[in-house]
């Protein structure tokens, strides 16, 4: 008897080509109903046409919300493309045969993924365009994150056209700590990062830098001046003390909380009001708080900085319950990444991210070096993230709200101890008097 194929196999086994001319008609149908694409009333701006080149060609994006899909394909259509999708989605039942009939690529976030790798491949080859983000996954805090290592090598390898799709305001309307959405505005710009010439005369990281460089931006930042207007519906702060999670006046940490538009430190009342503009307005005379969310993250990740460097026997630890993607049928529940298997604790300390605990009832445990994890993936919002463990999705879900915590951390344990995965030039200023490795 023929045994019965798992998703992850079959996965492996799917055939990526481009899209049918039937998806791209029903792409070209849905991206015009007024409960999608314009339902965030966005403008559209073509500086060169991807629509025009006829061998194949890549599309990057700076990726800031779960809706930035919505545009591309707006932008881009009638012209076809394979996106490049976070692998767990795929085991989802929402997506798991609509992303089967679009032939959306599934990818491993942060890891050398060969079933990724072969179908990008696939399609290159055979004169075809693949769309993804090499950031790896959607904004966290509002700004940009540096690209994927080995993003330059990767498109100087295949040496095709690139074009990059410009987004400002997606993250606004769709934060990564609130899966509402808060209309108000998107700008689409799009137009060719890098020619095959171009890709040939430059070295891997001087392309790692264009795009770095390029993909420069801060919703936060860019709506002081473009003073767009969002639906925040009484939301504005939901979640946010996930990513916000220290006070700025007494310290403390973990002890932030977000109710309705207002962020305030419940030991010492410290906090925000956060208005349509997502502007930020200090609740009491003498409180204290950075400039907006992005910024906050910018000055906690400077504590961090410090604190890992002044203990040697820095160590964070949280409890935790744990989840699994299924073997076999996707999972029905649209809020759920995955399917409850145990519970333990994780740390985080100088050596890397480790897991005490246990799964289906049994001792399970696992550590991950600094030299294979330097950040985390944050699939749907800031409450959970997933690691892959010896090659296994595995979902992360605190009982604290410190998501952000842990981001931050491992971030910057692995920036101390590895570093292959640099910050920006423009974010030295947070190390100084600081040492890196350098490698």
């Amino acid at each position: 008897m023929k045994q019965k194929l798992t998703i992850d196999e079959k996965l492996a086994k799917r055939k990526y080509k481009t899209p049918s001319n039937l998806v791209w008609f029903g792409y070209k149908i849905l991206s015009n109903l007024p409960f999608f694409a314009p339902k965030y009333h966005p403008t559209y701006k073509i500086i060169d046409d991807p629509r025009k080149e006829k061998g194949p060609c890549f599309i990057v994006w700076n990726h800031l919300s779960r809706r930035d899909y919505l545009f591309l394909k707006k932008i881009i259509a009638p012209k076809k493309f394979n996106m490049v999708a976070g692998y767990s989605e795929f085991f989802r039942k929402k997506f798991f045969n609509l992303f089967k009939f679009c032939k959306i690529i599934p990818k491993k976030n942060f890891t050398q993924d060969p079933v990724g790798i072969r179908a990008i491949n696939k399609v290159i080859k055979s004169g075809g365009c693949v769309a993804f983000s090499p950031e790896g996954m959607s904004s966290i805090y509002g700004h940009n994150q540096p690209v994927v290592p080995g993003t330059g090598r990767f498109l100087q390898f295949y040496g095709v056209p690139v074009y990059f799709m410009k987004l400002e305001g997606a993250y606004l309307t769709s934060h990564k700590t609130d899966i509402k959405d808060r209309v108000g505005k998107v700008n689409v710009t799009i137009q060719k990062l890098f020619t095959p010439e171009d890709l040939k005369k430059m070295t891997p990281d001087e392309i790692q830098d264009v795009v770095n460089y390029t993909f420069k931006h801060d919703d936060y930042e860019w709506n002081k001046t473009a003073r767009v207007k969002y639906k925040i519906k009484n939301r504005a702060a939901y979640n946010l003390e996930t990513i916000c999670y220290k006070c700025p006046k007494c310290g403390a940490e973990l002890k932030m909380v977000g109710w309705g538009n207002k962020l305030y430190c419940a030991e010492c009342g410290n906090g925000v009001e956060i208005d349509e503009y997502y502007d930020f307005h200090l609740l009491h005379e003498g409180d204290k708080a950075p400039v907006s969310p992005s910024a906050w993250v910018d000055w906690e990740r400077t504590q961090v900085i410090k604190e890992i460097r002044a203990d040697k026997n820095y160590s964070f630890s949280c409890e935790v319950t744990i989840g699994e993607l299924p073997k076999y049928k996707p999972i029905k529940d649209n809020n759920a990444l995955s399917i409850p298997c145990g519970k333990g604790i994780v740390t985080i300390d100088h050596q890397g991210m480790h897991f005490n605990g246990e799964r289906h009832g049994k001792p399970w445990q696992w550590s991950l070096g600094y030299d294979i994890i330097y950040s985390l993936v944050i699939e749907n919002d800031t409450t959970a993230t997933c690691m892959y463990v010896n090659g296994e999705c595995i979902e992360i879900i605190p009982k604290q709200k410190c998501i952000g915590k842990m981001l931050l951390l491992v971030e910057e344990m692995h920036r101390l101890h590895v570093n292959l995965w640099k910050n920006f030039p423009w974010c030295d200023y947070m190390y100084e008097g600081t040492e890196l490795e350098k490698k």
